[in-house]
Parts: C-alpha cells; structure tokens; sequence
C-alpha cells in the first residue's frame, strides 16, 4: 500500500507553515476534512451497495429512493459547504461522460434496429407520422399554456431591469429553420457521428434502417442480428452506468448550488426578485406536466397517468438533476420498456427522436421568457408578433440540443424573429439554470408519454 500512496511526514512546524500559507485556518480545515470524512461515507455506501459488495444486506434502497436522498443531500452540501465541492466534482464529471459516451452508439442502434423491426415503408410513415404529429401538437399545447399564463400574470410589468447578469458564455444562433432542415442530410456520417449531429444521425439511422428490408432475406437477417446484438451490449453498458446514478447526482446537484453561490448569486434573493416571472413559468411547466400530458395518456392512449408517472420517476429525477435529455435518454428507454411494457420497437424509435425533438418544456418557457423580455423593456408585442412568438418558439423547441441550457440559446432566435434585444437574455439568467432543472423533466415526461401513446395505438398491451 505504501508503494501506491507514499506518505511525507511533515514536522510540526512545516505543518503550522503549510497552513498559514494556504491562508485557511485549521479550524476551516477540520470543518472540510470532518465533513468531507461524512461524504465519503456516504459515497463509499452507494458504492459497496451498488457493486453488491454486502451480501449479508437485508434490505434494498430502490433507484428512485437512492436518487431523492443524493439529490436532497448534494443540495445541502453544495449550499453549506461549496468549497468542498472540489473535491467531489470528478464524480459528476465521470458520470455525465459515461452517459454522453453511450449517447450515439445508443441512439444509431436503437433507431437503426426500431425502423428495421417496423417493416415496410407503410408502417414506418404511420408510425413517424404520429409521432411527430404528437410532438407538435403537445409542444403547441405548451406554448399556448405558457402564453396565456404570462400574458395574464404579466410578470414582465415593473420588473427590476437592474438586475442583470453577464451573457458572455451564451452564444447567438443564426441557423434559420430552413437551414436547420437542410442540415438534417450529413456531407460525412462520420463526422457527424463524431461531432454528435443528433438530427443528422437520426436521419442517417432512419434511412439504413429502412434499407435494411429491402435486401435479401440472408443479408437482412445478418445485418438485424449484428445490430440487435450490438444493441442488447449498448444496454448492458448502459444499465452498469445506471448503478452509479445516485452518485452522480450528489455531484452534480452539489456543483449546481456551489455554482450559484460563488457567482454571488443567492437563491432565495435571485427567486424573490424574479418571483412573478419564476412562478409564471414553474405554473406553466406543472399545469402541461401535471394535466395536459396526463390528460393525453388516459384520452389519447386509454393507459393509467398515474401509474405511469410513478413507473417514470428514475428518469424524471435524473433529468432534473442533469437537465440534459439525452443524458436522461438510457434512462428514459429501461423505463418505459420494463415498467411501462412499450416494445423496443416503439420505444427505440419515439424516445430518440423526442430527445431531439420534442422540448414541450423549452419551448413553453422560450414563449414566457420573450413575452417576459417585452413587458420588461415596455415594449408592446403585436397580435402578428405575438403569433410570431408562438410559431419560432415552436420551430426553435425542435432545434435545441438535448443538452443543459439550450434553450437559452435557442431563445436568441425568438427574440431576433420578433426585434426584440438580445441582452434581455441577462434579465432572466440568474434563474435558468434552476429553471431548466423543471423544464427538462417536462421534456422527458412529455417522450414517455408519447411512446406509451404510439405503442397503445398499435394495439399493444401495456403494464399501466
């Protein structure tokens, strides 16, 4: 052991110097090495209960549970002890990268395999042209939850215009929608496999695996059992990941608060000064999670909301700790197949395809933010640019990447549509990051339903 760790032994006085010269005080130094002794504790728990190392356990926390009780204990100690967080960064850090390496590979196999068990091209159109007919629909329905609601609350009117923060990290988008479509076609599937082009691989994934069934039978029957089989290995990966969920979580929820902390950004102030605006969206986000996604599964796919939510909750509570929907996306499919019973057919083709696509979240508070941004500015939005509004943040919602605040950065293209100034963005950056946390969990809730939806309406028998 001592030739992995080798150990110098400091004399009293060159400890007393290695103290004074860090400028902490010890009794700084004991607080972080006795609460850093209590987190690895914690995490050395999770990870013996994880990795099965206690054979003589009798009980099991569930998955969901394990997440709660990071999330919950990350928050506090991101909030009370934010210096510490570095020291547990690196986990966070592991986490989000093990999740984004599978992404692709997850993504070109599931879809690939999904259009290729669809069979011809007559089932493939139905089953594409009610996917997206839903993903627009319940992303429409969210933005005119979120219009009504800000037009009505009018959290914009008086607002403290004061209160602003830096947009240096927020970069403007100028691809129109045009261009974002044409760009859908990779010049080089492999470097959009390598830049991770998520509509451009869709496509790509779309297009072969429908070309699978139309070679021979020898062929197509070898190329279906490589990929499956690539994809069963893709899975295992996958669920090894998953163990380690409640630890990323910790880190990640830690760093978030710590974040905010050393931005001088106090919660409960940056919350109280954008009280209307926060609670105008949190409304919006509950009123489309809580009854218009529900309200769809029992009238659009006669299935059990409530069971379905409660089969959904891993998922849920790891994209509102990640705000990455693609981070969220193996998750997101183990649920809805094993809980849920939706075929791997329906799930691998609905749920990569709404991580790209569908924002019902995003695009709910891209439309409350720009009416926001107007009323703040006292600038009066036109009914044509109020329709405007709608249409972009709709168009803008299938733009943005799955990953954490992209909708901020896809807001640039609202506020352009409708001349509004791009440094309004600063009024409401204070509280996107803990916005987004919501916004994606309706983003992900809004996937499950729909693949629920779609797999009931091809006759199948579901758990829920």
């Amino acid at each position: 052991m001592k030739d992995f760790f080798p150990v110098r032994n400091y004399s009293r006085t060159e400890n007393s110097a290695r103290i004074k010269n860090s400028g902490m005080s010890c009794h700084y130094l004991k607080n972080i090495q006795s609460w850093g002794g209590y987190v690895f504790l914690i995490l050395a728990f999770f990870i013996r209960l994880k990795l099965n190392c206690m054979p003589k356990l009798k009980f099991s926390i569930p998955l969901h549970f394990q997440i709660v009780i990071t999330l919950i204990a990350g928050g506090f100690f991101g909030y009370f002890f934010h210096a510490a967080t570095v020291y547990t960064d690196w986990i966070g850090e592991m986490f989000l990268r093990s999740l984004n390496m599978i992404i692709i590979p997850l993504i070109l196999f599931s879809i690939t395999t999904g259009v290729a068990s669809v069979g011809n091209a007559d089932n493939l159109g139905r089953l594409g042209i009610k996917t997206m007919g839903y993903y627009v629909l319940s992303t429409l329905a969210a933005i005119i939850t979120g219009f009504l609601l800000v037009r009505f609350i009018k959290p914009g009117v008086g607002a403290d215009l004061g209160f602003k923060v830096s947009m240096e990290e927020i970069s403007s988008v100028s691809d129109s929608f045009g261009s974002t479509l044409i760009k859908i076609i990779p010049y080089n599937i492999f470097e959009a496999l390598m830049k991770g082009e998520m509509l451009a691989i869709i496509f790509f994934a779309i297009l072969f695996g429908f070309f699978i069934t139309r070679v021979n039978e020898k062929p197509r029957l070898l190329i279906t059992d490589v990929l499956n089989a690539a994809l069963d290995v893709i899975m295992k990966i996958t669920l090894f990941i998953i163990r380690f969920t409640p630890l990323g979580i910790f880190s990640i929820t830690a760093r978030v608060i710590a974040r905010q902390i050393e931005l001088g950004n106090d919660i409960s102030e940056v919350i109280s000064r954008l009280g209307l605006y926060f609670i105008t969206v949190l409304a919006g986000l509950f009123i489309h999670g809580l009854i218009t996604l529900p309200l769809s599964v029992k009238l659009l796919g006669k299935a059990n909301p409530i069971k379905h939510m409660k089969n959904m909750t891993t998922p849920l509570l790891t994209a509102f700790s990640t705000s990455s929907s693609n981070a969220t996306l193996p998750l997101t499919m183990k649920a809805v197949e094993m809980e849920d019973g939706v075929s791997n057919k329906i799930a691998s083709f609905t749920l990569p395809l709404g991580a790209t696509v569908n924002m019902n979240g995003t695009a709910l508070y891209e439309c409350v933010a720009v009416i926001f941004i107007a009323q703040a500015y006292g600038i009066e939005l036109t009914a044509g640019q109020q329709v405007i509004v709608i249409f972009t943040a709709l168009l803008a919602a299938i733009g943005a990447a799955g990953i954490p605040m992209a909708g901020l950065v896809m807001m640039t293209v609202v506020l352009k549509a409708v001349g509004l100034p791009l440094e309004g963005i600063g009024l409401i950056l204070a509280v996107d990051r803990i916005l987004d946390m919501f916004r994606t969990t309706i983003n992900v809730y809004g996937d499950t339903c729909c693949a629920v939806i779609i797999a009931k309406s091809e006759g199948e028998t579901l758990n829920i």
